[in-house]
């Protein structure tokens, strides 16, 4: 087989989440998740995500954004509305830092901006929202996040916000990392 054809086959896409307390690297899925993964990128590379809010924080659960309104009932795909979900047995909520689509309360094909980051193992997500992700660098600052204080709604008192994201692409990543 030909060079291009080994280095498309081995190739990564990650990407860092500047937040207001520090960054978050993730690799993405994308030879499973396709959509999902060119819905983020999309919306990640045009702005959208850019000065936004986490606006659920459940300690031992998830950490969610990805609503320009902040309320967490907004946003929509990269091509308006939502996009079908893309589920996977080997992709699982299966430990901290997993990046996965935020459906409308556990409906299928119903992802659209809004996204998620577990902070531990949640095997009840597994089959309902698509996994497209995991963090590689970070954790560190998934503590102090997941520290936050939140109100009765689970919104953080202090907005954690989204400053901007940068979207790497790594040719020759070591698949051996995360």
């Amino acid at each position: 087989s030909s060079f291009c054809t080994l280095l498309k086959l081995s190739q990564k896409m990650s990407l860092t989440v500047h937040t207001s307390l520090g960054d978050l690297k993730f690799e993405l899925y994308c030879e499973e998740c396709p959509k999902a993964c060119e819905n983020f990128l999309a919306l990640a590379g045009s702005g959208y995500y850019d000065n936004t809010v986490f606006h659920r924080c459940m300690k031992g659960f998830i950490l969610q954004g990805g609503d320009p309104t902040g309320k967490g009932k907004g946003g929509e795909s990269c091509w308006g509305g939502y996009f079908p979900d893309e589920l996977h047995s080997h992709l699982r909520h299966s430990g901290r830092g997993m990046l996965s689509m935020a459906n409308r309360k556990g409906q299928a094909d119903t992802n659209g901006s809004q996204f998620f980051i577990t902070f531990c193992k949640q095997p009840h997500l597994n089959g309902v929202n698509t996994v497209f992700g995991k963090l590689i660098h970070g954790l560190d600052v998934l503590d102090i996040i997941e520290r936050s204080a939140v109100d009765a709604k689970f919104r953080p008192t202090i907005d954690v916000a989204i400053k901007s994201i940068t979207i790497h692409a790594n040719p020759i990543a070591d698949s051996s990392v995360g």
